[in-house]
């Protein structure tokens, strides 16, 4: 097993997109984990409206915002790369200067800023995967994807306990932690923009190339249902050990921390030590160990009270691993299926998968609840045990490439680092080229 640790920093941070791209990654975060997560509050605490009227405007950006990834994946496959992460940061700090011009008890102005944050949080995901994508190929270009998890990850767990400290100063905190986040935005933004990375290859073979983009129906299908993971540590568990284990609030606060940790420090190593496999198993394997988890929670809570809580937060584990390997192996594994002319639609489907796996999840989990631990956990263990299986049943190039490069050269490479000039410089990928 390669030893992750091994893995030359410098190598990873430029496979990355560059030491700008990847401040400009946390800084983003810290502003998102500012405000993303209490931004229900804000508009219940600072604009004094409804909870209802809250979360229908924030549902309703969060729709929008996925009916805008199309347009994102054209964009992409004419060339750009940086631009279009510099634009989905903009249209946030829109959204957030909108927030902040909003008066009291005036609900269309929010869900006009809740639109623009949705638009750009659904646009950002797909347009990063383009830019990581664009400098980094093979194998390089999963631990890249995978480091990038980790910094964010990081970025929006300091945001948000920065953001939760905050709370305790009322709504004139939450007024500063919302200008923080539009100053964070704009600061990010500058610094995407001035990497100036676009793709000479998707641009060049737009006009040529006529192959469709694959299908990836059970693909695309099973990560609907895999991204209701996303939300199992901040609804799933916390409505289970609260409402039916009666169990301290203490005890969802301590699985969502542990959930953030493990996937800081363990994205990389996992995905590097995974990727003798192929990206297809790897997938397969995330979605059997979230179903595994689901079982595991289903047992937990026939325990009862006293040993339900702690058996709980240890099954939690089990589940943020899975996590792990399906985030890094989803992205890694859709790149790597697309032609370079069609690669920015195959990424914004895939993120509008899990948009849509996100959005719905909360409705679905807290429908199924009131019905048991056996309807919520069974449910969601079987439904995700057959998009595996949907998924093993498809076969695609990925398997081909697996054995024509065996997996040792290719964490090699990890280890190694790419192929440096004399000079120290970094060969340029073949996937793309910076802009002038």
């Amino acid at each position: 097993m390669p030893n992750a640790l091994m893995i030359r920093s410098r190598a990873l941070l430029q496979a990355s997109g560059g030491p700008r791209y990847a401040v400009a990654l946390v800084v983003d975060a810290l502003g998102t984990g500012l405000l993303r997560p209490f931004l229900l509050l804000y508009g219940v605490m600072v604009l004094k409206l409804s909870a209802p009227d809250t979360g229908i405007a924030m549902t309703g950006g969060i729709v929008v915002g996925l009916g805008c990834t199309p347009v994102v994946g054209r964009w992409l496959d004419r060339g750009a790369r940086s631009a279009v992460v510099a634009a989905s940061i903009l249209v946030r700090v829109a959204g957030v200067a909108i927030l902040l011009a909003t008066p009291e008890g005036q609900v269309w102005p929010f869900a006009t800023a809740a639109l623009f944050l949705g638009i750009g949080n659904q646009a950002f995901p797909a347009a990063h995967a383009a830019v990581v994508a664009t400098v980094s190929h093979g194998r390089e270009r999963d631990a890249a994807l995978a480091a990038c998890r980790s910094l964010r990850n990081a970025g929006l767990g300091v945001g948000a306990l920065i953001a939760t400290a905050g709370l305790a100063g009322g709504t004139s905190a939450l007024r500063v932690m919302a200008a923080v986040t539009g100053v964070a935005y704009l600061v990010a933004a500058v610094l995407v923009w001035s990497v100036r990375l676009s793709s000479r290859a998707a641009a060049g073979q737009a006009g040529a190339a006529t192959g469709p983009a694959p299908r990836m129906r059970a693909l695309l299908s099973a990560n609907v249902i895999y991204a209701f993971c996303f939300n199992i540590p901040e609804i799933a568990i916390p409505l289970v050990l609260v409402t039916r284990m009666d169990a301290s609030p203490v005890w969802p606060a301590a699985v969502f921390v542990s959930n953030t940790v493990l996937v800081v420090t363990l994205q990389v190593p996992v995905t590097v030590a995974l990727s003798r496999f192929t990206r297809r198993t790897n997938f397969i394997l995330g979605g059997v160990l979230l179903a595994v988890s689901y079982i595991g929670f289903l047992g937990a809570a026939a325990l009862g009270p006293d040993w339900g809580a702690p058996a709980v937060a240890a099954v939690s584990v089990v589940c943020t691993l899975g996590e792990i390997v399906y985030t890094g192996s989803s992205t890694a594994l859709v790149t790597s299926l697309a032609p370079a002319h069609l690669l920015g639609r195959a990424v914004s489907r895939l993120e509008f998968s899990t948009g849509l796996g996100m959005a719905v999840s909360p409705a679905v989990i807290t429908a199924l609840a009131p019905h048991g631990d056996a309807a919520l956990w069974g449910t969601l263990a079987a439904v995700t045990l057959l998009s595996a299986a949907a998924v093993a049943t498809e076969k695609d190039p990925d398997d081909a490439e697996h054995r024509k490069h065996p997996a040792e050269q290719d964490t090699d490479a990890l280890l190694t680092g790419p192929e440096t000039s004399p000079d120290g410089r970094r060969s340029p990928s073949p996937a793309g080229a910076p802009g002038a």
